[in-house]
């Protein structure tokens, strides 16, 4: 398996720490081995370290250090947050979230339709055995 990750000019990453935790934002120049200049839409342009970020598959065609509205039109261009939201990372994000803000009565309903869900694949189950014999 290659490694295609990597921290460069223009990687859209995900910050997992700090005050904008879950929001995205693209590296728009590395100061040193241990922190990059970042900035996006929903964060103001500041120093992070790597850390703190979680480096995404995406990656936006800009320059280094572009003004804050060349960075917000490339990433409207780009769709940025089209192609994030069909990643499977944003998708595990997107269902933790869920599972995070069920009730009681909800987490008994996903209880109930897992139950289910075993008992019919465990009744298909026995009926081909049954049909192979």
């Amino acid at each position: 398996m290659v490694f295609n990750k990597f921290v460069e000019i223009g990687r859209v990453v995900f910050i997992n720490y700090g005050p904008d935790y879950g929001k995205l934002a693209v590296i728009i120049d590395v100061v040193d081995q241990n922190r990059a200049l970042v900035d996006g839409p929903s964060v103001n342009r500041h120093q992070l370290v790597f850390k703190r970020m979680t480096l995404t598959p995406l990656k936006m065609s800009i320059s280094r250090c572009p003004r804050r509205g060349t960075l917000l039109k490339a990433w409207e261009k780009d769709e940025v947050e089209s192609k994030w939201s069909s990643t499977s990372f944003a998708k595990k994000i997107a269902k933790q979230q869920s599972r995070a803000s069920l009730t009681d009565f909800g987490r008994f309903q996903v209880l109930m339709a897992r139950k289910q869900k075993a008992f019919q694949l465990k009744k298909e189950l026995s009926q081909l055995k049954k049909a192979k014999q």
